[in-house]
């Protein structure tokens, strides 16, 4: 029988930390800013246009009123990079920055204002000097890449801490610059179209809950103690705060002690990410599937505990960390309603009330154990009882419904699972014909 394949675009984004030159920092920081000026000039542009709008046509403001010509067109984002290459012929400082760099500045502030016309949102912020952090080269030269180098307009060939080498057979699309309080690093992203066969859902599954006490719990009987990365410098943090708020602002000290803050604020979220990761490969190296809850996160944050639930990070674990590594190694990850969890029996199934106070699960059918495992086991049978017909969730930014479980670490080359690995040695032709 002739297996079948989906067709994907795959996305890998490596980073790399640059070593620029003192002059290739300065251009970095040069071009920030002018990106900074553009991107305050654009919603401003947008918010006199809508302002204008808003007055009654038998009515005038007693303080001011914005005039404009009644045929003005709405400045878009195709209006405003007209614009824009109309200034650029004037001004020197927007012509010294990359043009293609600046339009993807107001393509950013585009989404911006799409998202808010979806959410209901306000209007995207104005940016204060040094709030910029970042730009995107959306196309490269032809050979941009090499040996602990990459090439980008306008600031030559910059050199790299090249950490792994470069995914095979993949493109790479775009390079984004982004400036930290540890240093400048760029964001390349690889793309790749892949014939990828559809996953069979066997193999061992193993469930996880999520908790406070423990930052995970899992049906074969695993309990991983939560590290609180912000709690436990959470001390460190007020001290050099207060020393911060010493200083005069804008002077030399001040910038100092700014730094070290930031710095801080960075050690703690990378430090959660690679505890995230580190997890992550842990739970997939043992099971084949992984079924997880599908929680409020965002409720969660703003209870009486919001700072904890903030400090373990669940939503990037569950959304993003844990379904990128199920899909780089082949394996899978499946979310199931957590209502009751905690509630009911994994053996007999009845309702057992708990506080949560109460940390131990004790039925009248003779089950006892710890109430974070109970409720992995009852995840699990709910998931059994579905039989298996769920959504395999292994890319946080699209579905991805083509990863063959079973394979191990040993078989990856530069990251990528097996399934990919075959799926860039095939044509598309040949392995969608089966």
């Amino acid at each position: 029988m002739p297996r079948s394949y989906s067709v994907l675009m795959i996305t890998l984004t490596y980073e790399f930390k640059l070593k620029p030159t003192k002059q290739q920092a300065a251009q970095i920081n040069h071009d920030l800013e002018v990106c900074r000026r553009v991107w305050n000039d654009a919603p401003r542009e947008r918010k006199d246009w809508i302002a204008s709008r808003k007055c009654p046509v038998n009515a005038c403001s007693l303080h001011r009123e914005y005039i404009l010509p009644a045929d003005e067109p709405y400045p878009s984002f195709n209006v405003q990079c007209k614009r824009l290459t109309q200034a650029r012929q004037t001004n020197p400082d927007l012509a010294s920055v990359n043009a293609q760099v600046l339009q993807q500045v107001l393509r950013r502030l585009d989404q911006a204002f799409d998202c808010r016309e979806k959410l209901g949102a306000g209007f995207p912020r104005f940016k204060k000097s040094g709030q910029m952090r970042s730009f995107t080269f959306p196309k490269l030269g032809k050979v941009p890449l090499s040996n602990r180098a990459i090439k980008l307009l306008g600031l030559g060939w910059v050199a790299i801490r090249q950490s792994r080498p470069y995914p095979d057979r993949f493109v790479l699309k775009q390079a984004r610059v982004v400036k930290r309080a540890s240093g400048y690093y760029v964001l390349l992203v690889f793309q790749a179209d892949i014939a990828v066969p559809e996953p069979p859902l066997v193999g061992h599954v193993v469930a996880v809950d999520v908790g406070l006490e423990y930052f995970l719990s899992t049906s074969d009987g695993l309990q991983l103690e939560r590290p609180k990365f912000f709690v436990d410098l959470q001390h460190k943090l007020k001290w050099l705060q207060r020393r911060l708020k010493r200083k005069q602002m804008g002077s030399a000290n001040w910038k100092k002690a700014q730094l070290k803050v930031a710095k801080l604020h960075e050690q703690i979220a990378c430090t959660r990410r690679d505890f995230h990761f580190k997890v992550a490969h842990q739970l997939c190296d043992g099971a084949d599937g992984i079924v997880v809850e599908d929680l409020n996160l965002i409720g969660l944050s703003r209870g009486m505990l919001g700072k904890h639930m903030l400090d373990a990070g669940h939503g990037q674990f569950l959304n993003s960390v844990l379904p990128w590594v199920a899909f780089k190694l082949g394996k899978a990850v499946v979310k199931e309603k957590a209502a009751g969890t905690s509630q009911e029996c994994p053996a007999c199934g009845e309702t057992v009330r708990k506080t949560l106070k109460t940390r131990w699960h004790e039925c009248p059918c003779g089950c006892s154990m710890p109430r974070d495992i109970a409720a992995a086991l009852v995840l699990g049978n709910r998931f059994e009882k579905a039989g298996g017909a769920h959504r395999a969730e292994n890319d946080p930014r699209e579905v991805l419904a083509g990863v063959s479980f079973g394979a191990s670490r040993e078989d990856l080359v530069n990251g990528e699972s097996l399934a990919i690995r075959v799926g860039l040695s095939l044509p598309l032709g040949i392995a969608l014909a089966g």
